[in-house]
């Protein structure tokens, strides 16, 4: 009898433990969904993959042009020729994101889902008062490295909203600026090595935003719960 008991009582204890770990993994489930849903609302899709890769291109056909002998060999038709990529770059994203704020469903125009723009302002800013620096004092061989610098930090600035691949992105154009910025005799009228880094830079940068997704978007949190369960 005292065996039987037992084994009844034993049953009942693995019953209540096996029905509380199902109740935790459902709660964990429903845990994940919550941060999943959070995670969504936070992330910025204003931002084209396709614009920025178009962008990438544009570098590279101008740094062609502008290494052929139909480009002046003068600083100041190469400054012209960089200024008029940053243009249309400019240009092409800025009425991406225009497109998508005026006919997206979910951010309802409202002005608020535009905050993640302020935080690449400061990187621009401070990029825009070291290129007129340099021009000044004609230090022509510092604006490669700064201008990619000045891009990475403008990808890690948005590093919180968009997806996680783009601040790999930004140590890329780190990496290359501060190469550019230590390495000896620069040829600012080499347009190469400015072109190849932005355009590979914007070509990884767009590909990531277009083929990123809600699909991807994990919470550390919630990975670790999975790697709990397997």
């Amino acid at each position: 009898m005292r065996t039987l008991h037992c084994k009844a009582v034993w049953r009942v204890l693995r019953y209540a433990v096996t029905m509380s770990l199902m109740n935790i993994h459902e709660a964990l489930a429903h845990v994940r969904e919550l941060q999943q849903a959070v995670l969504e609302r936070q992330r910025f899709k204003g931002y084209s993959g396709r614009a920025r890769m178009m962008s990438g291109a544009v570098a590279l056909i101008a740094a062609g042009v502008m290494a052929s002998s139909l480009m002046p060999e003068r600083n100041l038709a190469h400054i012209l020729g960089w200024g008029a990529v940053f243009v249309v770059a400019l240009f092409m994203n800025g009425v991406a994101l225009l497109w998508w704020f005026l006919n997206d469903p979910i951010s309802h125009r409202d002005i608020r889902v535009m905050r993640p723009i302020i935080d690449v302002l400061p990187p621009l800013a401070v990029g825009g008062l070291l290129t007129a620096t340099m021009i000044l004092h004609g230090h022509y061989q510092y604006l490669f490295g700064i201008w990619m610098c000045l891009f990475g930090l403008t990808n890690m600035a948005s590093r919180m909203v968009l997806p996680t691949m783009v601040w790999v992105v930004g140590l890329f154009y780190l990496a290359a600026g501060g190469l550019c910025l230590l390495a000896p005799g620069v040829d600012f009228q080499n347009p190469w090595p400015m072109g190849v880094v932005f355009c590979v830079g914007e070509w990884v940068g767009g590909l990531v935003l277009h083929y990123d997704g809600t699909r991807n978007v994990r919470a550390p949190v919630a990975a670790k719960g999975d790697e709990a369960y397997d």
